[in-house]
């Protein structure tokens, strides 16, 4: 299948609706994106490292807590950026989310993040020259050395394009793609990082999505869609530091430790 919506990536869609109730009280009056890490926000140093690679207009998909962000960015004028927000009111997942900005994206491809994942902000320029590369319809990063069963396993082919994606998998999901010699001893676990280039047919992935196991409308159902349809989906290893800000702990030692530069802006 060819690919479709083949523009330039000029725009970003963020999710940020979520409350992070694993940060216990920290998210008490602020929604977690809002977290300050070196004296700022997790979702600034986003914007700014995402900015850097040349992307000048954002969608921010907020919910809890959503004045903070919003009366903290404004419509972006001051930042060079044109910021505009969509709410997510009921919170049934990244799938319904990322739906949300269907009218921002338009017929052209998009950089979607979670607004909770820190990495160099170069990565965000390595991911636009990966699509361009090789006319591919999109882009997941991955890292590896991270648990997959709390976020999603991502399986490639040769080219390092998508073979299969399993979020959430079990053990003995694991021990089967072992079986099956899809997962070999001393390969790497591709963990699925949160950061995509997509194109504007996930849309229709995302209306027809159903309730995963967890209750929720998945994103990463989508993006299996697309590759079962045809759409080819490569792989890009993150360079660097990855980080998901996922509890107090991992805040702390962000605290500790930006040595090594992660999105500490452009």
């Amino acid at each position: 299948m060819a690919a479709h919506g083949t523009g330039p990536v000029a725009r970003a869609v963020i999710l940020a609706a979520g409350r992070g109730t694993r940060m216990r009280g920290m998210t008490a009056e602020l929604p977690k994106p809002m977290l300050r890490v070196q004296g700022r926000p997790i979702l600034e140093h986003i914007i700014d490292g995402i900015a850097a690679a040349g992307i000048r207009e954002f969608c921010l998909v907020t919910g809890y807590r959503a004045e903070s962000i919003e009366s903290h960015f404004g419509d972006g004028r001051s930042r060079g950026l044109r910021i505009e927000y969509v709410r997510q009111t009921v919170q049934d997942g990244t799938g319904r989310a990322a739906g949300l900005a269907r009218d921002f994206a338009g017929a052209d491809p998009f950089l979607l993040t979670y607004g909770d994942i820190l990495v160099r902000p170069e990565t965000y320029r390595r991911m636009l020259d990966r699509k361009v590369e090789g006319a591919f319809d999109g882009v997941l990063a991955v890292t590896c050395g991270a648990d997959v069963t709390k976020g999603a396993i991502v399986l490639f082919d040769c080219d390092f394009c998508l073979k299969r994606l399993i979020e959430k998998p079990a053990p003995e999901q694991i021990d089967s793609l072992r079986q099956e010699g899809l997962l070999r001893p001393g390969d790497p676990a591709w963990y699925n990082a949160g950061i995509y280039l997509l194109p504007p047919a996930v849309f229709e992935r995302i209306d027809g999505l159903e309730r995963s196991p967890r209750g929720e409308y998945e994103l990463t159902d989508a993006i299996v869609g697309l590759q079962a349809e045809g759409r080819r989906m490569a792989g890009l290893e993150i360079a660097g530091r990855w980080v998901d800000v996922r509890d107090p702990e991992v805040l702390a030692a962000l605290q500790r430790d930006m040595a090594d530069g992660i999105s500490p802006g452009p």
